[in-house]
């Protein structure tokens, strides 16, 4: 039900619920009585954090399932080389560090090529609900497989890093042309490794996010090629010196069949790009919803859309539309104001758009993995929560926080969040003011008696949330700003 214009110092007073507005829609039932709810939630009625401060901050903030990931890696990595040392006595050898660098550097892209995240997605949400939760909550951790990205990503640049060391102390000892092309080829290669993990700090990639993904892209490109070059380079001298056909070798060769898998996992991405066309419905000066014809899409996926597709990407949930009939005809994705790109969609929505790679499973996929859940969304998160809500899969309970919801995104999706939640708590904070989300959260929960919370939200909310759920032993879940 959603919470229209009110007088709020009366309802403070009365402690009684807000009228509710419907659109009128002869396919949608109508609310038949509002749902009393407590204006303002008292903190009081939440339960103690667990641990201390010092704890919480560990355990919730810098111990995250991303970083955890990121550290199993590069420690098995760093376990790797000590192994190669002992093996050696002393000095690894050259051609077990680039393996080493090749293989890390297949496992990142892996971790980014759509089909094999999907596969990461089904495995993890395959088990049953009787398993116990304590399972079940890691397992919906999934999405966090940016840290294996990040994880594998920088061993390769660690191990390239020892590549160069020995392949310049290759042509300190022996100055021939193979060794010096090897040199001169292995200095391009690290210089765009650091280029590439550079750009990727946090910071700078908040803050320059177009020259972040510009630079992760044509350095990852350059490398890849030079790569190539490298590998046949190499693999041809190694060949003439151990006397056998340079095809025998590839053959031979780990590197090769590395970098097989890493060349495929970007050519099947790009080989996927297509123009198509797009249906615009304007929902305010604030929203807009683009309706794509092309194919059905199932509840749960998500896709990068662009207008510049060798400069820019922006990824948005997608939602199955429906013909009169109830089958799926075509998706649709929700933009609102939230930068330059959003803002141009909006004011000027264009008639095509390009599309990249297929469609990725995202956060919200794993709340197949509970019961029953909490939904929180606010301002445009509610986009993204429409997948779920169609898919009508997990009973859940909605709170979306926005200004003027009705007004700013339409009829049609205040319908979709009131037919998946008859008694959704819709706030709107033009007239309540800004809800204290982690307490209306929390009612909730216990209301529902709901496994798990999901949150799509900026990242202030999203983390304010699921600290106030998770410290309180709640499972929560919400995007990640740092894969």
């Amino acid at each position: 039900m959603t919470l229209n214009e009110i007088d709020l110092e009366k309802k403070i007073t009365d402690e009684t619920a807000v009228s509710v507005t419907q659109s009128a829609s002869s396919s949608e039932p109508s609310l038949l009585k509002p749902r009393p709810f407590e204006l303002k939630p008292d903190r009081d009625a939440l339960p103690e954090k667990t641990g201390t401060k010092a704890s919480r901050w560990i355990r919730f903030n810098f111990l995250s399932t991303y970083r955890k990931i990121f550290t199993v890696i590069f420690t098995a990595n760093m376990a790797t080389f000590v192994a190669f040392v002992i093996k050696a006595k002393g000095t690894p050898k050259i051609t077990d560090v680039a393996n080493a660098a090749s293989a890390n550097l297949m496992a990142a892209l892996l971790f980014r090529q759509e089909n094999f995240v999907n596969l990461l997605y089904e495995i993890a949400v395959s088990v049953p609900h009787s398993l116990p939760l304590s399972i079940r909550r890691r397992l919906a951790k999934v999405f966090h497989y940016g840290g294996a990205h990040s994880g594998s990503g920088t061993s390769a640049v660690a191990w390239f890093i020892l590549y160069v060391v020995l392949a310049t102390k290759d042509y300190v000892d022996k100055p021939t042309i193979d060794n010096r092309n090897n040199l001169i080829l292995s200095y391009v290669i690290i210089t765009m490794f650091v280029l590439i993990v550079s750009s990727a700090y946090p910071r700078f990639r908040i803050l320059f996010h177009d020259y972040f993904e510009a630079g992760h892209r044509y350095a990852g490109w350059i490398t890849l090629i030079t790569f190539w070059v490298h590998n046949g380079l190499v693999s041809l001298y190694n060949a003439r010196e151990e006397g056998i056909p340079t095809g025998l070798y590839f053959a031979k060769s780990p590197n090769f069949w590395f970098f097989c898998v890493s060349t495929s996992c970007t050519l099947l991405s790009w080989s996927r790009l297509r123009r198509y066309e797009v249906f615009p419905e304007v929902l305010s000066d604030h929203a807009i919803r683009l309706h794509f014809k092309y194919r059905a899409m199932q509840p749960f996926y998500g896709l990068k859309v662009s207008t510049r597709p060798l400069l820019e990407w922006h990824a948005f949930a997608t939602i199955p539309d429906e013909d009169e009939n109830g089958k799926i005809n075509g998706f649709s994705v929700v933009v609102s104001n939230a930068g330059d790109w959003t803002r141009q969609a909006i004011s000027s929505p264009s008639r095509k758009l390009w599309i990249r790679g297929y469609p990725l499973h995202g956060l919200l996929y794993t709340s197949r993995l509970f019961k029953r859940i909490v939904v929180v969304a606010t301002g445009s998160g509610i986009g993204p929560c429409l997948s779920l809500l169609y898919a009508n899969v997990t009973p859940r309970r909605v709170l979306w926080s926005t200004p003027h919801p009705e007004t700013t995104y339409g009829s049609k999706i205040m319908n979709a969040v009131l037919k998946a939640d008859r008694d959704a708590i819709v706030w709107n904070t033009r007239t309540l003011g800004r809800p204290d989300m982690v307490a209306l959260t929390y009612q909730l929960v216990l209301e529902s008696n709901a496994e798990a919370v999901f949150i799509i939200s900026n990242p202030k909310v999203t983390k304010k949330v699921v600290y106030g759920m998770e410290t309180r032993g709640i499972p929560a879940y919400g995007a990640i700003f740092d894969s």
